[in-house]
């Protein structure tokens, strides 16, 4: 084959490649959206088909009339819950990372606070509610710091799992050419345990909003929870299932966000998502 036939047939390579890439990225976009929409159709088709009561489980057109019904409230109590879950979570953050470093970096304290770590976290959070709302009242604080304490673990045990695997060879390298412990770390150990950070963030901004709903459900005056006992107690199940699609919402926004944030910070670890399977 002579050279002006094999860069032809290698342009043609090229530009097939370039155009399934393009195919495969325009699917991604939409292939989310695609899932729901069919999820909510099968969910529409199976209780008609089925003829299920809404008191026992509405249909989306049910629960996107009682949205439309009740979005003042629901709006209105969705800012709240944002605002206390935000809260929560930024103080997860900077805790976290903090003690996920030095946890991380040290041996000891590795050794010596894992332990207290994962007891604390196997306590049942809504057992812990009710003691934050004898000191704190009934309100916000009681939220934020159900939902600071639902997040933390998992940006923790991330954070120091990232320094953690730093390799010993690379440390006394780093040791022989004069660098201090906490060169090693700022150079080395945060740039390793950033992947390991903002997957611990996806994780803990979509339980950081269990921690909300569930002390709001318990003890608040405002709050996609409390609207949600509310409409329980008034047996609105439509108006329930409105406050969950809220909630869900905001998590996947907060979800997006992170991930967005993840991939312009640690797009170099990232990279092996974008190849072809």
């Amino acid at each position: 084959m002579s050279s002006e036939k094999k860069g032809a047939a290698n342009a043609r390579r090229v530009a097939t490649m370039l155009a399934r890439a393009k195919r495969r990225r325009r699917l991604q976009r939409v292939l989310p959206w695609l899932v729901v929409l069919a999820a909510f159709l099968v969910w529409e088709a199976v209780v008609r088909g089925f003829g299920i009561d809404p008191f026992i489980l509405p249909a989306p057109s049910a629960i996107g009339a009682s949205m439309l019904q009740w979005w003042q409230p629901l709006l209105e109590n969705a800012g709240q819950t944002l605002m206390t879950t935000l809260a929560g979570f930024a103080l997860a953050i900077v805790f976290g990372l903090a003690l996920g470093v030095a946890i991380g970096s040290s041996t000891l304290l590795y050794h010596g606070l894992y332990p207290l770590l994962i007891g604390f976290n196997s306590v049942p959070k809504v057992a812990v509610v009710p003691v934050l709302v004898i000191w704190f009242g009934i309100g916000t604080v009681p939220a934020i710091i159900t939902a600071f304490l639902i997040s933390f673990f998992p940006i923790v045990v991330n954070v120091a799992t990232g320094i953690a695997t730093v390799e010993p060879e690379l440390r006394d390298v780093l040791r022989a050419l004069g660098a201090r412990p906490f060169d090693i770390i700022r150079k080395v150990g945060l740039p390793r345990a950033m992947p390991y950070f903002f997957a611990s963030l996806k994780i803990a901004i979509t339980v950081a909003f269990v921690g909300s709903i569930l002390a709001e459900t318990v003890a608040a005056n405002a709050g996609i929870g409390q609207l949600m006992m509310l409409a329980s107690s008034r047996f609105d199940v439509p108006l329930v299932f409105a406050g969950l699609m809220v909630t869900a919402a905001m998590g996947v926004a907060m979800y997006v966000v992170a991930a967005a944030i993840e991939a312009r910070v640690t797009g170099w670890a990232m990279r092996g998502q974008n190849q072809e399977i």
